[in-house]
C-alpha cells in the first residue's frame, strides 16, 4: 500500500512539474513559528510536605532517625527576648503532630526563652537559647541542664559528632533601630562530653561575620555567616583553612550535607543553595522566604526547610 502510493505521489509530481511551476507556499504567521519553536516553562516544582499547625516562630528543624519524626524549634515571638515562651514541636513525616510541645518554656521547671538550632547527642536533645545550650532528655523533654556562653549574644546552630561533641555558633547579633546589629562576639565553640560537659572555644573573630550554620565533617568545619555569602572552613582546631566556599547570596543560615555536596540556606536569595566543597554553588530551591536552619530527613531524602517569617514547615524533594 505504502509503495503504490509513493509511486503515484512520484508520477502526480512529475507531471505537475512539466505542466507549470508550483507556486511558493505562503509564509507562515510570525506568531505560529515563535509559538512553535518556544518550550514550555517546566512545571514550577511543589513542597512534597507543608506544615502549619503548631508552628510559631520557626528557626530550626531536625530530622530523629530513631524516632522517625521532625523536631522544630519555635522562638514563638522575638529571637533575642528573655521570655520562657519558646517550645520544641515534634511531627510525623506526614504532618501530624506527635508532640504539640514536647519541651515547653515556663513548663516543669523548663526555661526556653527563644530556641534555635537542635542537635541529639547520646540520647540528650540540644537546644540553643541566646547565650545558653539548654539540655533536655529526648523522650520526656525534661531538663537536665545548660551550658552557659559566657558573652554571648545570639547562640544559633548545633551540630553532634559521633564522639559526642556538640559544635556551636554565636552569630554576635543584637536588636538595633535599623533590624540586627553586630555585637563583635561572633564565634565558634565545642562543648565536650562528659559528667560535667566542658565548654571550648575554638574561635573568636568578627571576621566570621555572624556565624550562623554549623557542619563538622571529619577534617573540616563549615560555618556559614549570616553577614556574608562565603562560608569559613575551619580544621578541627578552629584554625581557619585556606579555602573558603562562595554562594550566589548571602544571610546565610542552615547547613546539611547529602553525599559529598553541601546545601546551604540563604535568606538574600530566598533559597537553597548546593555544591561540593571547593567547586561552584548553585540554587536548586528558590522562591522560600526566610529559609532558616535546616534539617535533612535522611529516609525520604527530603530537606527540611523552616520558614522563620512565614510560621511554617516545608519538605522538599532532593532529586
Amino acid at each position: 500500500m505504502l509503495r503504490r502510493a509513493l509511486t503515484a505521489f512520484v508520477v502526480l509530481s512529475a507531471a505537475a512539474a512539466i505542466a507549470q511551476k508550483p507556486a511558493s507556499p505562503a509564509p507562515a504567521p510570525a506568531a505560529a513559528v515563535k509559538d512553535a519553536g518556544t518550550p514550555a516553562p517546566p512545571p514550577k516544582p511543589t513542597a512534597a510536605l507543608t506544615i502549619t499547625e503548631g508552628i510559631s516562630t520557626p528557626e530550626s528543624v531536625l530530622y530523629d532517625a530513631e524516632t522517625d519524626t521532625y523536631l522544630v524549634s519555635n522562638i514563638n515571638g522575638s529571637p533575642l527576648a528573655k521570655d520562657n515562651n519558646g517550645y520544641v514541636a515534634e511531627f510525623s513525616p506526614d504532618g501530624k503532630v506527635v508532640a504539640a510541645k514536647l519541651v515547653e518554656g515556663g513548663q516543669k521547671g523548663v526555661t526556653l526563652n527563644a530556641p534555635k538550632g537542635l542537635v541529639i547527642s547520646q540520647g540528650t536533645l540540644y537546644v540553643a537559647d541566646i547565650d545558653t545550650v539548654r539540655m533536655f532528655d529526648r523522650k520526656t523533654g525534661a531538663a537536665k541542664g545548660e551550658v552557659k556562653v559566657a558573652g554571648a549574644t545570639f547562640v544559633n546552630d548545633l551540630f553532634a559528632t559521633a564522639d559526642g561533641k556538640v559544635y556551636l555558633t554565636d552569630s554576635g547579633l543584637k536588636m538595633g533601630k535599623a533590624g540586627f546589629e553586630s555585637t563583635g562576639t561572633d564565634g565558634v565553640y565545642v562543648i565536650e562530653p562528659g559528667k560535667k560537659p566542658k565548654l571550648k572555644t575554638l574561635l573568636k573573630s568578627k571576621d566570621l561575620k555572624g556565624p550562623n550554620g554549623v557542619f563538622v565533617t571529619a577534617d573540616a568545619i563549615y560555618v556559614a555567616p549570616f553577614n556574608s555569602n562565603e562560608v569559613t572552613v575551619l580544621d578541627l582546631n578552629g584554625k581557619k583553612k585556606g579555602d573558603t566556599l562562595k554562594l550566589p547570596k548571602g544571610g546565610l543560615d542552615g547547613v546539611v550535607m547529602i553525599g559529598d555536596k553541601l546545601f546551604i540556606s540563604s535568606w538574600e536569595g530566598k533559597s537553597i543553595s548546593s555544591g561540593k566543597p571547593g567547586e561552584a554553588f548553585t540554587e536548586v530551591f528558590t522562591e522560600l522566604e526566610s529559609p532558616a536552619d535546616i534539617g535533612f530527613d535522611s529516609k525520604r531524602n527530603r530537606i527540611l526547610v523552616p520558614h522563620f517569617m512565614g510560621n511554617s514547615v516545608a519538605a522538599w524533594d532532593v532529586k
